[in-house]
């Protein structure tokens, strides 16, 4: 599949619904009408690792014209520039001082289809009052150590998604990428502000395990993780480690091979 790469702040606004139109100057893409594109959000555009697919572009309009000939219609579902000195100044950012008035450019206007209904962003009407969820983690690597990412998914007691949302990682171990997907969803557990009892579900007995105490953690590159994520649970008035078979940890899962995915087509 195609990609288009939004800086963070543009990807926010898609994921609002506020944008549903990208400019693109130099564009070696090919990018057609009713084609399925990848949107990757660059949360920090200098760690690649930070990339990730938020959804699909389904495009509806591919025109061309020079920066110069926009009109007020061409913004629509853009975001918007308070003049042309500014326009020009931020297309120069990012593509470079050769870009003038005259430098042509593609709208391509779209419909965006979210990865999941709630991937990666809790609306706070829905978590103000939840106190106790189900968080499912996990995390893969193909290689081994190689391409790795994690992934998780947060559920309230009634089994209601409310996040999913994996991570690429880079070249790491299976185990690492186990431990991240914890520590990550516990983080975002913290973010939410308002739960107090997390149940964990893994399919990791290694994890589970070690979490429980049951295990030692031998692995030396492990402890500072360890140690993290312990630290992350005493802010919780209760955690819970329950080891699961994998057919019962499909969306954390799902999560993880949608980020190793996404990083694929980045990379290619």
């Amino acid at each position: 599949m195609k990609t288009l790469k939004l800086e963070h702040d543009l990807a926010e606004l898609v994921l609002s619904g506020k944008k549903n139109s990208t400019w693109r100057m130099f564009d070696d893409k090919d990018i057609s009408v009713n084609d399925d594109v990848a949107l990757i959000d660059k949360v920090d555009s200098a760690n690649r690792a930070s990339w990730k697919n938020i959804g699909t572009a389904h495009i509806n309009e591919v025109v061309e014209k020079r920066l110069g000939d926009l009109t007020t219609d061409d913004m629509a579902g853009h975001e918007q520039f308070s003049s042309p000195a500014e326009m020009l100044a931020t297309y120069q950012k990012y593509y470079g001082a050769s870009v003038t008035m005259a430098t042509p450019l593609k709208i391509i206007r779209f419909s965006f289809t979210p990865e999941n209904d709630s991937f990666a962003h809790i609306e706070e009407k829905n978590t103000t009052n939840i106190t106790e969820v189900k968080l499912f983690a996990d995390g893969g690597s193909r290689g081994n150590p190689g391409p790795s990412a994690s992934g998780f998914a947060v559920l309230d007691m009634h089994d209601k998604v409310l996040l999913k949302q994996g991570i690429y990682l880079g070249v790491t171990t299976n185990n690492q990428a186990e431990y991240q997907a914890l520590k990550v969803g516990l983080q975002e557990l913290l973010r939410m502000g308002t739960v107090r009892d997390v149940h964990v579900y893994m399919d990791s007995l290694l994890v589970i395990n070690q979490m429980l105490g049951i295990f030692k953690v031998k692995n030396r590159d492990l402890w500072p993780i360890h140690d993290a994520i312990k630290e992350l649970i005493a802010h919780f008035r209760k955690v819970t480690f329950t080891q699961v078979p994998r057919e019962y940890n499909k969306l954390a899962d799902r999560a993880v091979n949608e980020a190793l995915d996404a990083a694929s087509e980045i990379q290619d």
